[in-house]
């Protein structure tokens, strides 16, 4: 299991409905985009930081791993914005705006990504992809991407005893042993996915299926009291911001 997975089963929030969950965090990240880059985008993740930290007990190394692989997405989509191709200064120049438009989009998507750690990290997928039938969406999409996820670990897990047995074998030593060990690897992961998928549907079959997975949903009952201090939070931010706007410009 991925470490953010087993921080979302383990969460204070673990209990709590998804769509709560998916208000406040999907919430922030809209308000991320939709808001001003200064000082909006700063106040979005300021917010999103003090709810993960404090009442959703993300630890902050956990954290800062899951984090900082968008982030590292960020600055290289900002750092094209730096530069401009062709004009008066040569094939490739500085742009005459490129580092506050490069800070504004850092600032935007950091902070949006954020509001989707915040989901992420409070909401296990399994407890999401159940109920999305409700929400119309159709029985064996989400009966395709349940068992796709189930299997994901299974396979992951393959792929790192694969790892450690070859580097327990020098499989590592050198660059030529490294390319025959990948090259290895994933025609071992390969084989082994259709051999998991085989005994799955095997599986499934001798058990009845017809077409619907059927699986328990842990009960959750909406808190309307919840819901109503993510709408302040977001208010709050959304007014902050508005003023601060005003008294900067």
């Amino acid at each position: 299991m991925l470490p953010i997975d087993a921080a979302a089963h383990s969460s204070r929030w673990r209990r709590r409905h998804p769509l709560e969950k998916a208000v406040l965090g999907l919430g922030l990240t809209v308000s991320a985009v939709c808001l001003p880059p200064w000082p909006g985008a700063v106040l979005v993740a300021a917010a999103t930081l003090g709810v993960l930290l404090g009442p959703a007990g993300v630890a902050p190394r956990q954290l800062w791993r899951a984090y900082r692989i968008p982030l590292g997405f960020c600055v290289t989509g900002a750092l094209p914005l730096l530069f401009q191709v062709g004009g008066a200064d040569g094939f490739v120049a500085l742009a005459p705006d490129g580092a506050a438009h490069a800070g504004q989009l850092l600032l935007r998507t950091s902070a949006a990504s954020l509001g989707v750690l915040l989901f992420a990290f409070t909401t296990p997928v399994s407890d999401v992809l159940p109920r999305l039938v409700r929400a119309g969406v159709p029985a064996p999409v989400v009966d395709v991407a349940l068992v796709m996820y189930r299997i994901s670990f299974l396979l992951l897990d393959s792929v790192t005893r694969i790892r450690q047995a070859q580097a327990a074998r020098l499989g590592h030593t050198t660059r030529a042993a490294t390319w025959r060990s990948l090259a290895g690897l994933g025609a071992t992961a390969f084989v082994r996915a259709f051999d998991r998928a085989e005994r799955l549907q095997s599986g499934l079959a001798g058990r009845g299926y017809d077409g619907t997975l059927r699986v328990l949903v842990p009960p959750a009952v909406l808190s309307w009291r919840f819901l109503a201090a993510s709408g302040a939070l977001l208010a709050g931010v959304t007014a902050l911001t508005l003023v601060l706007e005003r008294l900067f410009l």
